[in-house]
């Protein structure tokens, strides 16, 4: 297995002005082609401390990436440290970087400054790695001090995207180990807290083989995704996906319902699935989700087949005017509540003519309405079989309660969807 670390550089990074999109990109990629990543770091633009942490990531594994600081600025300092822990005692040009710079100067209308020019050295240490993508190349320091090799991308996020195919290839060509394949199964839980669903699960986790990880991965809009992974060589492939294959049958089997899919996915897209199998149309009314249902349906491709339209009835007289709901079922049991919530799914239905609808009232915050907790949402849902409601209380902040109130609809959605 070829182990590697991935390594960002730069104050922006470590003050939280920019957030570090490269090492997710790279660490994807390099598991892609059986690369484990074993480690994942920042540090400052500080020469000691790149010194320090590349150095010892470079002791532990086989490859080493950094992004950042290769820039024609004085806080760009990568270079040179690293010039100094390879050993090097001069600077090479390399032509095939320094054209890349003139073309991408002249394109831009700018002059050819000599700190501009300059980013086409390099330590004669280094092989190069052409950046087509820009002005710093990628250097290669190729086992360093008796350890790892250094790969030193620029910090650019689509510089160092484009980086990576050439890096991938270097690597495999010039690595002594094999890389892995590391085989995953994603299962998709929705409507339990992950607390909870470690509960549940505890027996059934220890009785795992011990080649097998667990991993939960909570998100806001999707639920938890439950992602199995192993381990294995090229001849040993098929019996470890078999193998997970059947643990994820029985994951299933266990958590029943609360199953969404069997693969990395999404409540909309799962929920466009079974509205496009059973030939069913959809339709919303949304309040205090205020069109987030409908951009979740919509943002999947091909949802004009199935999703007729949505009001937005965040106002009191949209819902009674437009929706029809009755103006003595808001005076009886308030705006927030489950009567409502059944009277504005039925509304859209009627309206568009959809064979199911699905509307949301509730509280996102900050204020409420002195009746009901912050983060109150009643769902609503109409179809064939009758009006179901539900209702939740999150606490979190306005958007985050929104995301959840319209996730927690599309489930409920989904789970009568299920039924029919």
């Amino acid at each position: 297995m070829i182990k590697a670390s991935i390594c960002t550089i730069g104050d922006e990074i470590i003050i939280g002005q920019v957030v570090d999109t490269n090492s997710s990109k790279i660490a994807t990629r390099l598991e892609e082609a059986g690369i484990s990543v074993v480690s994942m770091c920042s540090v400052r633009d500080n020469a000691d401390q790149i010194r320090e942490t590349v150095s010892r990531e470079l002791s532990l594994c086989d490859v080493v990436i950094t992004t950042g600081g290769l820039g024609p600025t004085k806080d760009d300092i990568t270079k040179g440290v690293f010039a100094s822990l390879t050993g090097s005692s001069a600077y090479v040009t390399h032509p095939g970087q320094l054209e890349v710079v003139k073309r991408i100067l002249k394109g831009r209308g700018l002059d050819a400054l000599p700190e501009n020019l300059a980013q086409a050295a390099v330590p004669d240490t280094a092989d190069v790695i052409v950046n087509e993508a820009g002005t710093a190349p990628i250097m290669v320091f190729r086992k360093v001090n008796g350890g790892g090799t250094l790969y030193a991308l620029p910090g650019v996020p689509h510089e160092s995207n484009a980086a990576i195919p050439a890096v991938l290839k270097d690597i495999l060509t010039n690595s002594a180990r094999r890389p892995s394949s590391i085989i995953h199964r994603n299962i998709m839980v929705y409507g339990i807290a992950e607390s909870a669903l470690s509960s549940l699960l505890n027996d059934w986790e220890d009785a795992l083989p011990s080649s097998v990880h667990l991993a939960y991965l909570p998100n806001t809009l999707t639920g938890i995704r439950l992602r199995l992974s192993a381990t294995a060589d090229d001849d040993a492939s098929s019996e470890v996906h078999s193998l997970l294959d059947r643990i994820a049958d029985s994951l299933k089997q266990k958590l029943g319902n609360l199953v969404y899919s069997m693969e990395d996915d999404t409540l909309e897209n799962t929920v466009g699935r079974l509205l496009k199998s059973k030939k069913l149309t959809l339709s919303t009314a949304e309040s205090c989700t205020g069109g987030e249902i409908s951009h979740l349906i919509t943002s999947v491709q091909g949802s004009s087949l199935y999703f007729l339209g949505s009001v937005t009835s965040y106002a009191v007289s949209v819902k009674e005017n437009v929706l029809g709901v009755r103006a003595e079922t808001i005076d009886r049991f308030g705006v927030v509540s489950s009567q409502v919530a059944a009277e504005m799914a039925d509304g859209v239905r009627r309206i568009t003519g959809s064979d199911f609808a699905v509307s949301t009232t509730g509280l996102a915050g900050p204020g409420g309405d002195g009746t009901n907790p912050v983060g109150t949402v009643w769902i609503g849902v109409s179809g064939p079989l009758g009006t179901r409601t539900v209702s939740y209380c999150y606490s979190n902040d306005r958007q985050r309660n929104i995301e959840r109130f319209a996730a927690s609809a599309l489930n409920f959605l989904r789970l009568y969807l299920e039924d029919i």
